[in-house]
């Protein structure tokens, strides 16, 4: 059974950073582009960023570029979104994906998801 976890979420003031986790279980790791989704309120889901199993190759959102970092570490199965500057316009629940690829990723072909984690920004 896979299991997708997420940790790390909360309430941060804008230009504040907060680190999300997400432990995989049950899916190796090797076989699947991991990556974030976000779904604010009354809107809906959309790509955050993804990143190859091997850690080399990582695309992002335009919203998102140069202020959020997504990292792996393949020995404890789990996936890192660094997120800096954080506007208010990021408030919204954060959501671990597995792809098989990275273009499936971005195309929001997910093959597995989170459970989602609260990320507040308050400005």
């Amino acid at each position: 059974q896979v299991q997708l976890v997420e940790t790390g979420g909360g309430l941060v003031q804008a230009g504040g950073s907060l680190r999300l986790s997400c432990a995989a279980s049950g899916l190796t790791f090797r076989g699947y582009a991991m990556g974030w989704f976000r779904q604010a309120p009354g809107k809906e889901r959309e790509f955050v960023g993804t990143i190859t199993w091997s850690g080399g190759v990582t695309y992002y959102a335009d919203s998102v570029k140069g202020r959020f970092t997504i990292s792996n570490d393949n020995a404890k199965n789990t996936v890192y979104l660094q997120m800096n500057s954080l506007k208010p316009e990021d408030t919204a629940v954060y959501y671990c994906a597995a792809s098989l690829s990275t273009v499936r990723a971005r195309r929001g072909e997910v093959d597995y998801w989170g459970q989602g984690t609260q990320v507040t920004v308050s400005s």
